[in-house]
């Protein structure tokens, strides 16, 4: 999904190192878990990536089914500010968030105490996109035209990886900065191609009887078939409180497998919570999503180590990174129910 959040996170993550705080509420979730009904629930927050969406389903099922409660926690979800959901994890001010392994592992490279915990979605889908009569449909064809982004170093490397593998020159793309522009908005009157998630923006241009081209990440590499989105949490909930973080990610993939086995009612949740959102996409888009949730993995959430190591030596061959990536310290398995 095209997100704002793409255009916060470099500008964030470049501009704090962060001394974490204490977080968490008052009670304690059971053993494996599962909570006493009788216990008084802890409070916790997970901040979004984003708008309300399809990728953020089964956070919303979990509070609303009371997945979360049955383990003895009490889940407000929100939506990230200004400074977006990874400073807000960090830092503390949120226990648990929504983000990418681009952001993280550029996080990690900072020692900003992030820690992916589990995978919302096991592949890629993003792309550049742009309407079928602007004729891209390869990165040879970026030439010429004008890509509307939100400013981050990834973007120009991402073009150039793309159009290098095609014999293209990415110097002959015109880069503009749309921030916050809805895609929509943007193809009609400023740009050409933008870069986007097919499972949102992708089927509401279905929807809409706009058809695009895509070119996709994972067509041109392996290397770019990274997490996104995923849950995170900081080291020091890790260290200090793991039966709340076993126990929000049990509620999660809980909630992930409800949205996986009966996506129809998943939509109606997510709607329910969310009645600003349009009910045709959230359905249309979480028919589409719910298979790619887990997809291949042996469990949902599951995350590969040569996932991480293998997107960080991109990220490396493209200057994008200082150094090499402490891989094991970005992401673990460690919480997920078997």
């Amino acid at each position: 999904m095209r997100m704002k959040r793409k255009r916060s996170w470099w500008l964030a993550l470049c501009a704090f190192m962060l001394i974490t705080a204490g977080c968490g509420g008052a009670g304690k979730p059971a053993e494996n878990g599962q909570a006493n009904t009788e216990q008084e629930l802890t409070k916790v927050q997970v901040v979004l990536d984003w708008v309300p969406n399809t990728n953020h389903t089964g956070l919303y099922v979990a509070r609303d089914k009371g997945f979360f409660k049955e383990r003895g926690l009490d889940v407000e979800i929100i939506q990230p500010g200004d400074s977006g959901s990874n400073q807000m994890v960090a830092s503390g001010h949120a226990e648990f968030g929504v983000g990418v392994q681009e952001s993280i592992t550029l996080a990690r490279i900072q020692n900003v105490p992030l820690v992916s915990i589990a995978a919302i979605i096991q592949h890629n889908t993003s792309g550049f996109a742009s309407p079928v009569d602007k004729n891209i449909t390869t990165p040879k064809d970026f030439e010429g035209k004008t890509y509307g982004g939100w400013g981050s170093p990834v973007e120009e490397a991402m073009l150039q990886s793309l159009m290098e593998k095609d014999g293209a020159d990415a110097s002959k793309v015109n880069n503009v900065n749309i921030g916050s522009t809805d895609f929509f908005t943007a193809v009609k009157r400023d740009i050409d191609f933008a870069w986007i998630f097919y499972g949102w923006t992708g089927i509401e241009a279905e929807l809409r009887g706009e058809p695009l081209n895509i070119v996709y990440l994972t067509d041109y590499s392996d290397k770019l078939d990274y997490y996104t989105p995923v849950l995170t949490t900081s080291e020091k909930m890790i260290a200090e409180k793991p039966d709340i973080v076993k126990a929000f990610v049990a509620g999660a993939a809980e909630g992930y497998r409800f949205a996986i086995d009966r996506p129809e009612e998943a939509a109606d949740v997510l709607i329910q919570a969310e009645p600003d959102l349009n009910a045709d996409l959230v359905k249309t888009s979480q028919k589409w999503l719910s298979p790619h949730y887990q997809s291949d993995a042996a469990r949902w959430g599951e995350q590969k180590r040569e996932v991480w190591v293998n997107y960080a030596d991109w990220m490396l061959e493209h200057n994008l990174l200082e150094k090499e990536l402490d891989a094991d310290k970005a992401f673990t398995n460690e919480f997920l129910p078997e």
